[in-house]
């Protein structure tokens, strides 16, 4: 039987900051969402990303909303309003997970690996309190469902697609910040790992993306376990 170790209060007070930000950043989606489709009926276009829909709440609650009848155009500017409002309270949350950030030894450390930001250090530093409980960094990446699933067939063990197991959230902040990070290697490829551009001309992004994040989990235990930075890999002699 495998009993969860039990976290520090300062642990605890990190993943409150954490579940409520990730809690907020559903709600503007939410509200993002619906402007964008309550536009759409009046054959408004919204652009995407999240940059273009703050700048357009912002218009919104300022009552640029000309093209839309004034019953719509309440609402419209009533759900711009609660992005604006959302939007405040996340950048409360994320300076004092900054804060927290500088005061963790653990958590800057781990921000030195590539792709892993101050979101998912301090996560990765607030949720994990054993690191020396998992006997390598395989077994960690697998308690976080980043790990491929066996099936054996006639004598033969073929890998499956990953467990997704363990811990949603990290796992969640890890393939993302693996995927900037691909994006990345396919605009500048050297400002990355070599592995990752020769990587990506064998397979398909989404899977190279999974394979990062199960290679950083399993950095990131090492640097948990036995302490120092991230070391990037030696260039290999042509």
């Amino acid at each position: 039987m495998r009993f969860v170790p039990v976290k520090s209060t300062e642990q605890q007070a990190a993943l409150a900051l954490h579940r409520t930000r990730d809690l907020l950043v559903k709600q503007r989606t939410q509200l993002v969402n619906m402007i964008r489709g309550l536009l759409a009926e009046f054959g408004i276009e919204m652009a995407r990303g999240l940059r273009h829909a703050l700048e357009l709440a912002a218009r919104l609650s300022a009552g640029d909303a000309a093209e839309v009848p004034p019953l719509a155009q309440r609402v419209v500017t009533g759900l711009a309003d609660q992005i604006g409002a959302v939007q405040i309270q996340l950048t409360r949350l994320e300076k004092e997970l900054l804060v927290w950030h500088r005061d963790s030894d653990l958590s800057q450390r781990l921000a030195t690996i590539p792709g892993v930001g101050i979101v998912s250090a301090t996560a990765l530093a607030a949720s994990v309190s054993e690191p020396e409980r998992f006997r390598s960094g395989r077994q960690f990446a697998a308690s976080l469902g980043l790990t491929p699933l066996q099936n054996c067939s006639g004598g033969k063990e073929r890998l499956g697609r990953i467990s997704r197991m363990g811990d949603r959230y990290l796992r969640r902040l890890l393939v993302v910040g693996m995927t900037s990070l691909i994006r990345r290697a396919k605009w500048t490829p050297t400002s990355v790992d070599p592995r990752l551009p020769a990587l990506l001309q064998r397979k398909p992004a989404r899977v190279v993306t999974v394979a990062a994040a199960n290679r950083t989990a399993r950095v990131a235990w090492a640097i948990m376990t036995r302490g120092g930075t991230y070391r990037a890999p030696a260039a290999t002699a042509a």
